[in-house]
């Protein structure tokens, strides 16, 4: 099947857009949203986690304790490198399953670090990047997550660069400064433009 992949730094509004394309019967496969499933309670990754990393990081109620694993692959790269040896294929067979069963005229992958992880753009048609400064980022993520400015940062330091993220873009929607109703104009024109092109 045709897919796009969405993807976008932290804070472009790419969940926004996604919601768009969703409205517009365009099956979405969301990594962020796999991630969460396989690490929630009793989640498929959480036996390998709990084994590799010892049950202090397993919360309560079976899911993964994020807050103590962010804590710990935030200054840790061997940890980070553990902890995504365990998730990684276990969210990427996730993704080719849904993207299977999607049913649409395209899919759309949200994937947050498809630039990051190159093998991803072997596996989509297009790459379609959701677009803002680097202020507009660090504003919304503050004002939703209550980071501060300097834990905004060292997220976003981690990240492709808004350069990257351009330069592997076939599309691109910019999501700064406008009203919703001019996003969802932009959406529009891509949307039936996706719809040609997967009709061949």
């Amino acid at each position: 099947m045709f897919a796009v992949g969405l993807t976008g730094g932290i804070g472009s509004g790419k969940s926004t857009v996604a919601d768009l394309f969703a409205a517009r019967g365009v099956p979405l496969v969301d990594t962020d949203v796999i991630a969460h499933r396989v690490t929630a309670p009793h989640g498929i990754a959480m036996p390998q986690i709990a084994a590799q990393f010892g049950p202090e990081f397993v919360a309560a109620d079976g899911s993964m304790d994020r807050a103590r694993m962010r804590a710990l692959v935030f200054g840790d790269e061997a940890a980070r490198k553990r902890l995504e040896a365990i998730t990684h294929p276990l969210i990427r067979a996730e993704t080719e399953r849904e993207t299977r069963e999607a049913n649409g005229a395209y899919v759309m992958l949200v994937v947050p670090l498809l630039v990051e992880s190159g093998a991803w753009k072997t596996r989509v048609n297009r790459v379609l990047t959701v677009d803002c400064s680097v202020e507009t980022q660090i504003a919304r993520v503050m004002s939703r997550n209550g980071f501060t400015r300097e834990q905004v940062l060292a997220i976003i330091a981690r990240q492709a660069t808004r350069e990257a993220r351009l330069s592997a873009a076939d599309n691109v929607i910019v999501n700064d400064g406008v009203t919703l109703e001019a996003l969802a104009q932009d959406v529009e024109i891509l949307h039936q433009r996706y719809l040609a092109l997967a009709r061949g």
